[in-house]
């Protein structure tokens, strides 16, 4: 026998440090396909959720007869024999069918994520046409060109959107591409066409630099969608409320007309047409206003809410005696959360957070506790309901509204963190008699706290 050799064995590369100045952004353009280039997009979507729905049911079947786990590599081997046996296939660009077995790959690691930390597991469902939008070029096979080829009254330059296989398409840039494109993703939204780039660009945020230095805190809200501490306001839109009527019409519209008729497509158009009408309108309020305090505020500084238990459902209450359940004001809450979700307070948040980082601006959150309960003037404690909309407060004699305290409140919270807070030991069961001794209730029984000049803070701060 000939003496066996050992070879050395492979090391791995070491995986290459992200660099910390590198960013990424989405750019989000209108399309507009001719008739035979929508029917082509729309056919491929229809052949990509087809892999989709079979790879998914290749790993469930090969898992519950054989107890193999097939992998991403097992099923991307496949894609040849595929494009031989149905030559349909071979119209659609190699690197679009491999992203669609990523997507596979990414919603089983997300179940099995969700599995091994003991939350709602989700497996992953099969897809219908009216559940699949997208499909990527995930490295090469597009390109822009043209851009800008004509200019037109409204300041909106168009070029071509050139995908392999499938033709130059028409494309509104409202803005520059600045960075490196790094993928491109066709999604279809009701009758409307996107491409999403994904780009690349490098960023220093040590170099970033912003004039102001005024800070102010953020109160958010249903009656106004925002106050600062300085009196200013931000009216709420209601956007949802405001094409409520209208997608309620379009409901009952469309719940009648037989599912795959012509009239339920119709109607079915409709209403996505107003639910994307409606999420644009939000986007668009929530971008400007949010671009506007971090141009204006060298620091911005918000409540630390959790929004997901704020808007949840009521505890349903039941009768010992008789078991029968008791009313538990679900439909007033029920409005409420809808309001809380129409707002989209987290939304805003980060929109301020992101767009914060390169404008040289800071973002910061605070304990959201009593906020609108502590006088912003002296730091005492002054109870009151949610339909009191203003503080009066009976220590220290400061008026104001209610909103405007709590984002006075939320700045001081920021700027003297080392503040203790005043805490009630008994809370006040009945109303008082006289509405002016500490808006409408009973005055309570506080823990003393020793006065600094950081606790005892002036009303006009």
């Amino acid at each position: 026998m000939a003496a066996q050799t050992d070879t050395p064995s492979r090391k791995r590369e070491p995986r290459p440090k992200k660099d910390p100045a590198l960013r990424n952004k989405m750019y989000k353009y209108r399309l507009y396909p001719t008739r035979k280039q929508a029917d082509t997009l729309e056919w491929i979507l229809r052949r990509c959720k087809e892999i989709y729905n079979a790879a998914l049911q290749e790993r469930t079947e090969a898992y519950r007869m054989c107890g193999v786990s097939v992998t991403y590599d097992m099923q991307a081997a496949q894609l040849p024999a595929i494009k031989e046996d149905r030559p349909e296939f071979q119209a659609i660009y190699s690197q679009v069918l491999q992203d669609v077995l990523q997507r596979m790959k990414k919603a089983m690691d997300t179940f099995f994520r969700r599995v091994t930390n003991g939350e709602t597991p989700g497996y992953p469902r099969y897809k219908s046409n009216s559940r699949y939008h997208s499909f990527t070029y995930p490295q090469g096979g597009y390109d822009i060109l043209g851009v800008p080829s004509s200019l037109k009254k409204n300041g909106k330059k168009t070029g071509k959107l050139a995908l392999s296989k499938i033709g130059h398409i028409k494309m509104v840039v409202h803005r520059p591409i600045k960075g490196t494109i790094k993928t491109c993703t066709i999604n279809h939204e009701g009758d409307q066409w996107y491409a999403c780039l994904s780009v690349d660009y490098r960023f220093d945020a040590s170099q970033a630099f912003h004039p102001s230095t005024e800070q102010v805190g953020i109160d958010v809200g249903i009656t106004n969608y925002a106050v600062l501490s300085n009196g200013e306001v931000i009216e709420n839109p209601r956007i949802s409320r405001a094409t409520e009527e209208k997608i309620k019409a379009a409901h009952r519209q469309l719940a009648p007309r037989k599912q795959g008729s012509h009239r339920c497509n119709r109607a079915k158009r409709e209403l996505t047409r107003l639910y994307r009408k409606t999420r644009h309108r939000r986007q668009d309020f929530l971008h400007k206003a949010a671009r506007r305090l971090v141009n204006q505020y060298g620091t911005l500084v918000f409540e630390d809410l959790q929004i997901m238990n704020m808007s949840a459902r009521p505890q349903p209450k039941k009768d010992e005696a008789t078991g029968a359940f008791l009313p538990n004001g679900a439909a007033a809450k029920g409005g409420l959360n809808k309001s809380i979700r129409d707002a989209a307070w987290g939304t805003f948040t980060r929109l301020c957070a992101s767009k914060a980082e390169e404008a040289g601006c800071t973002v910061a959150k605070v304990a959201p506790h009593h906020t609108s309960q502590i006088c912003s003037g002296c730091g005492a404690m002054v109870p009151k309901d949610l339909s009191v909309r203003w503080h009066s407060c009976p220590t220290c004699r400061a008026e104001l509204d209610r909103d405007e305290n709590a984002a006075r409140t939320i700045l001081a919270r920021y700027l003297h963190p080392e503040t203790p807070l005043v805490h009630p030991k008994k809370k006040a069961s009945r109303r008082s008699k006289n509405a002016s001794d500490g808006a409408g209730r009973v005055p309570q029984e506080f823990e003393v706290v020793q006065a600094t000049p950081d606790s005892c803070r002036s009303p006009q701060l």
